[in-house]
């Protein structure tokens, strides 16, 4: 019996043994990986950096382009460009600047207007109607290729669940 005992004491005592090292080579190779991710995640977050681009600058001159009284872009022109007449185009800008939040015009932190349901709306819609690259529409409406694309994104899928004017 004493025998016995003593092989458990030392099965146990092995097993703790390897309990832990198995703990200790776990928590190292954990810990790696942890610092690995974190590391990448800050290199990619500092190769991002933020381009003033006037987004004012942007609704103005689209305004007056084609929207003002005395627009520089005559009604024929609004329609070959955007596919569709001014009236049913600024129907969608008001639907969807009164009843979907995304495109709704709403001030940051520190007090400055964001885009404009205008400049989010003609992204859209001259991504659909031209097949046009995202970035495509930076110069002239005064915001990056991932805006455009939340622009898209939310304008598809107001117009999927049938949110448009008939």
């Amino acid at each position: 019996m004493a025998a016995s005992s003593s092989n458990d004491r030392l099965d146990d005592a092995y097993d703790d043994a390897l309990d832990d090292a198995f703990d200790d080579a776990f928590d190292r190779k954990f810990d790696a990986k942890f610092e690995s991710i974190n590391q990448h995640a800050e290199k990619r977050k500092k190769k991002k950096a933020y381009i003033e681009r006037e987004r004012e600058q942007g609704h103005f001159r689209l305004w007056n382009d084609y929207f003002s009284d005395d627009a520089t872009y005559p009604p024929d022109t609004f329609k070959r460009r955007f596919r569709m007449n001014k009236d049913l185009f600024m129907r969608i800008v008001d639907r969807l600047s009164n009843e979907v939040l995304y495109f709704k015009q709403r001030r940051n932190a520190i007090g400055r207007l964001g885009l404009s349901p205008l400049q989010k709306c003609t992204a859209a819609i001259r991504m659909m109607a031209y097949g046009t690259t995202a970035d495509a529409v930076d110069e002239y409406l005064r915001f990056g290729a991932s805006t455009t694309l939340l622009c898209l994104e939310n304008f598809t899928e107001v117009e999927r669940i049938g949110a448009f004017p008939g």
